[in-house]
Order: C-alpha cells, then sequence, then structure tokens
C-alpha cells in the first residue's frame, strides 16, 4: 500500500499526551512521520498502514480518537 496522511481527532490536553501518542505510533512500522497539533486537537500519520490499524493504535493510549479521513496533498 502505498504511504497516505491520515487524519485524526484525538482527545488531548496536554504534552504528556502528545508524548504518549508519538510513542505509540512511531514505534509501528509502516508509520514515517507523526504529526500532532494538540491545541486543534489533530494527529496527522504519514503511513502505509490503513487507517484502522492506525485507529486500533491510538485507542491503545486511552484516548478518545475518531478517524476524518486522508489529508489531501
Amino acid at each position: 500500500m502505498a504511504s497516505q496522511v491520515h487524519e485524526f481527532e484525538v482527545e488531548m490536553s496536554s504534552q504528556e499526551c502528545v508524548d504518549a501518542i508519538k510513542k505509540a505510533l512511531e514505534g509501528l512500522e509502516g508509520v514515517n512521520k507523526v504529526d500532532i497539533e494538540l491545541e486543534k486537537k489533530i494527529v496527522l500519520i504519514d503511513s502505509t498502514l490503513s487507517s484502522d490499524e492506525l485507529l486500533e493504535a491510538l485507542k491503545k493510549t486511552g484516548k478518545n480518537s475518531s478517524y476524518v479521513g486522508v489529508k489531501a496533498a
């Protein structure tokens, strides 16, 4: 599968949340880059993984997460 940038809304309120999400995602094979906008509660993930796989990884952090869609280039 080709790499795509997936956008997720994630409930997060602090730098600790950001760090936990980055740690969970950056360890996954197939994840190329993770960008997090704490103020907007947005996580952008450049990955070859499916949105379902990424959403599952986000939910394992204990944060409420929802898939927004593929970010247009």
